[in-house]
């Protein structure tokens, strides 16, 4: 090999290198917010925390990361991508509106058991969250009650609405779950009725 061709494979070698290094701070960092967001939760996350709990320095953070939100969209991306996530058009392939209910509940109380600690951290914190993500879980609510009021009767009133957004709530399965001991099966049943009930589908026992 010339020497022309060895100084390259080598420069190349070294930035190849340097740029796993770079990579590895960035992971080290989203993994200490993650931990941080969990933990104490988005509003007492800080720069400096982060920092400390990926043993870098602050300056080494806005390195990455430009902004509080830009660290939390990393943040959220990496853990959405180690969960399950709710499949709401999975749901949509059930045609009767009381399976698919008690499917797309089943779905998310899953989804909600599963990531409970980091999830109880971020409804805990919403006002603290950046206005984009408090606006995607919006969204995000928004079309999983609309997947699962769309085979339902037309109605009058808002109340069968009402009661499908209560029971897609984070907050609501805790209450049943976490708080009242319910398991997933039941607190679903419960939502499952009580909106048959409120739809005019089955009778009060």
């Amino acid at each position: 090999m010339s020497e022309q061709g060895s100084s390259t494979k080598s420069r190349r070698y070294q930035m190849d290198k340097r740029a796993e290094q770079v990579e590895t701070t960035r992971q080290r960092i989203v993994d200490a917010a993650v931990a941080l967001h969990g933990s104490v939760g988005p509003a007492r996350t800080t720069i400096a925390g982060v920092a400390e709990q990926a043993g870098v320095t602050r300056l080494t953070v806005y390195r990455h990361f430009a902004d509080d939100d830009a660290l939390f969209s990393a943040c959220s991306a990496h853990w959405l991508s180690q969960q399950q996530l709710p499949d709401p058009a999975a749901w949509s392939e059930l045609a009767d509106p009381l399976k698919r209910l008690h499917a797309g509940l089943t779905d998310l109380y899953r989804f909600y058991r599963d990531g409970e600690p980091m999830l109880r951290r971020i409804y805990a914190d919403w006002a603290a969250l950046p206005e984009r993500h408090r606006a995607e879980l919006e969204k995000r609510n928004t079309l999983f009650c609309g997947r699962l009021l769309e085979p339902f009767p037309e109605t009058d009133g808002g109340r069968l609405p009402a009661v499908v957004a209560h029971s897609v709530s984070f907050w609501t399965w805790r209450s049943l779950c976490h708080d009242n001991g319910l398991s997933n099966a039941d607190a679903v049943q419960v939502m499952t009725d009580l909106a048959a009930m409120t739809a005019g589908l089955r009778q009060p026992c």
